[in-house]
C-alpha cells in the first residue's frame, strides 16, 4: 500500500486538482462581515472576489415530543481567485482552503498557502488547527500517457483495484467498481482514499474514455497548535506521496515521464 522512494516530477502527471484545507474553531466575525483587510493582504496574488452563502443540511433532533427538524443558517463561503483562475482561496468562519487544478510542485503550492496562511492569522488569530487535510485528485488516462492496450492491472497495484485485479474477470466486464477506504497512517495522520474506474465531465460533456480515479485524502485531526501546522503539512504530503506511488505500478511511473 506505501512506498518510500525519492519524490519526481512527471511530464505527465494525472492529478486533476489539489486541495488543502484547514478546520480551526468557529471565529464569527468571518461571517459577520466582509474579509476587507484579509482580502487587501492577498489581493495582489488573489484579484478576484466572490461570495456566497451555503445551504446546510437540517439537523434532526430529539425533543420532549419526539423527533424534531431544525433548518440550519447558511455559512457565507469568501472566495479569492487569482486573475488566471488557476489558484482559488475559501475562507468560511470555520476553516480555509487552498486550491488548484494547475499543481506542479509542493514547492510552488507550498509557498502560496504559506502566504494566504500567514495573512489569515495575522489578521483573525485561529487559537489553534482542528482539522489538516490534503487532497490529491487523480485521473490515470490510458490515451494520454500512450498505453491504451495496457489493461489497469498492469497500470495499479492489486490492493487498489479491488475485484478487478483478479485473473478470471475481464476488466471490460465491470460496469462499475469503486473502493472506499479509511486508514490511519504514520505520524498521527489518516487516510480517506476512493479508486477505481470511471469516467470525467468537462462541463456539460462527459470524456469516454474510462479513466483509474485515485482520490487521496490526508488529514491530520485534533488539535494542532500555529507552532506545529508546517510540520503537519509537511506530514500529510509526505504520507500522500507514499501513498501515490504505493498505487501505481512502474509501468505506469515510466509512461507518466518521471524528470
Amino acid at each position: 500500500m506505501f512506498q518510500d522512494s525519492p519524490r519526481v516530477q512527471y511530464r505527465k502527471p494525472p492529478v486533476l486538482e489539489v486541495i488543502c484545507q484547514l478546520r480551526f474553531p468557529t471565529i464569527l466575525s468571518i461571517s459577520a462581515k466582509e474579509p476587507a483587510e484579509f482580502q487587501e493582504l492577498i489581493r495582489g496574488e488573489f484579484p478576484r472576489y466572490s461570495k456566497n452563502i451555503e445551504k446546510q443540511p437540517p439537523k434532526v433532533m430529539q425533543g420532549p415530543g419526539g423527533m424534531k427538524v431544525e433548518e440550519q443558517p447558511g455559512v457565507t463561503n469568501y472566495q479569492f481567485l487569482s486573475a488566471d483562475g488557476r489558484w482559488k482561496v475559501n475562507l468560511t468562519n470555520h476553516f480555509i482552503a487552498l486550491a488548484t487544478p494547475g499543481y506542479t510542485t509542493w514547492e510552488e503550492f507550498a509557498g502560496k498557502l504559506d502566504e494566504v496562511l500567514a495573512h489569515f492569522i495575522a489578521v483573525y488569530k485561529p487559537a489553534f488547527f482542528e482539522r489538516i487535510g490534503l487532497r490529491y485528485i487523480n485521473a490515470i488516462s490510458r490515451k494520454e500517457l500512450g498505453v491504451e492496450d495496457l489493461p489497469f492491472s498492469e497500470l495499479i497495484r492489486p490492493g487498489y483495484l479491488g475485484l478487478m485485479a483478479d485473473d478470471d474477470v475481464e476488466e471490460r466486464a465491470f460496469l462499475r467498481t469503486m473502493q472506499t477506504t479509511e486508514v490511519r497512517l504514520p505520524g498521527g495522520c489518516q487516510l480517506k482514499l476512493n479508486c477505481g474506474p470511471g469516467m470525467l465531465k468537462r462541463g456539460n460533456v462527459e470524456d469516454k474514455e474510462v479513466k483509474f480515479i485515485l482520490d487521496i485524502d490526508i488529514f491530520m485531526a485534533g488539535k494542532v497548535e500555529m507552532k506545529h501546522s508546517a510540520g503537519a503539512l509537511t506530514t500529510v504530503h509526505t504520507n500522500a506521496n507514499r501513498i501515490f506511488r504505493g498505487a501505481i505500478t512502474e509501468t505506469l511511473h515510466d509512461a507518466m515521464e518521471p524528470m
